[in-house]
C-alpha cells in the first residue's frame, strides 16, 4: 500500500504513538496517507479509536511480526 509519509513509533508506549500520529497527520494535506509503525499492543485499538474520533480514515492495518502497521488517510 502506498503512503505519503511514514511514522516510526516502534518502541514507544501509550500514549506516544497516538501523540506522534496526530502531529504527523497534521503536517499532511487532505487526502494524503500516513503509514504508522508501532509495537505497542494497545495501538491496535487506540489508532482505530483515534481515527474514528478525529474523522480520519483507517484505510488498512497489518501486522509484520511484532510491528503493527496502519495506513491513515487524512480527512
Amino acid at each position: 500500500m502506498n503512503s505519503n509519509k511514514v511514522l516510526n513509533a516502534t518502541g514507544l508506549a501509550c500514549p506516544m504513538p497516538i501523540v506522534r500520529t496526530k502531529k504527523a497527520i497534521d503536517e499532511l494535506e487532505v487526502g494524503k496517507v500516513l503509514e504508522v509503525h508501532a509495537t505497542d499492543k494497545g495501538s491496535k485499538a487506540d489508532i482505530a479509536a483515534w481515527c474514528k474520533a478525529s474523522g480520519n480514515e483507517l484505510v488498512h492495518q497489518d501486522e509484520d511480526g511484532d510491528v503493527f502497521k496502519f495506513w491513515i488517510k487524512k480527512a
